[in-house]
């Protein structure tokens, strides 16, 4: 059954984040909040995670399309190959914030990804979530977690996704109700912005 761990967005707790890198380090999965909805993450480097992920998905690992949620635009580069002026004025704009971002990928994404041309990166204005990415080292792979509900795309109540996912996953992290609207998706692949999901963030800039 997974740990149920209160963390405060305004000041997040250094012990209750290191128990939850632990965690990650470890393999395992973790629901964390964002500035949007709730996501379902793991560390991007370990594979059984991320298979773990893909079956709870009811996907196959090489075929999905998971966020890399990034401390901030210096982790982009990892996996991003090089980018203009303009794509990175745009990021530095709008990021942190609810925003996933599609780019080329470059050479280091991790195997399971390989086959991939191109990668989703959300660097979240939410500061349980940095904190993790920050003190884990590395991305997170993640995804939102939707809720069966016909008329809720999206649980709000940490409570309600514990009761559901206790058994799915090792940590749930209560970090207050989240929003039910999921990201802006543009890709900047081609390069020209292109928006394929407009959600949470304003597209006027565009």
């Amino acid at each position: 059954m997974a740990q149920f761990i209160k963390i405060y967005p305004q000041n997040p707790s250094e012990k209750e984040i290191a128990k939850v890198v632990k965690v990650l380090k470890d393999g395992g999965l973790v629901i964390y909040p964002t500035d949007t909805v709730y996501g379902l993450g793991c560390d991007i480097t370990n594979t059984k995670a991320l298979e773990r992920i893909a079956k709870i998905k009811g996907i196959k690992l090489e075929k999905a399309n998971f966020s890399f949620v990034c401390h901030d635009l210096s982790n982009i580069s990892d996996y991003v190959k090089q980018i203009d002026t303009s794509t990175f004025k745009l990021l530095k704009r709008t990021l942190p914030g609810p925003y996933t971002f599609i780019l080329p990928g470059n050479n280091n994404l991790p195997k399971e990804f390989k086959k991939k041309t191109t990668v989703g990166i959300r660097v979240p204005d939410n500061s349980i979530a940095l904190e993790i990415v920050r003190q884990l080292g590395n991305p997170i792979v993640s995804t939102s977690i939707h809720d069966d509900d016909d008329v809720i795309e999206y649980t709000t109540d940490p409570e309600l996704i514990f009761e559901k996912w206790q058994n799915l996953v090792d940590v749930v992290i209560d970090g207050g109700y989240g929003d039910n609207q999921a990201s802006t998706i543009i890709d900047l692949s081609e390069g020209e912005p292109v928006v394929i999901r407009e959600g949470k963030g304003p597209i006027d800039f565009l």
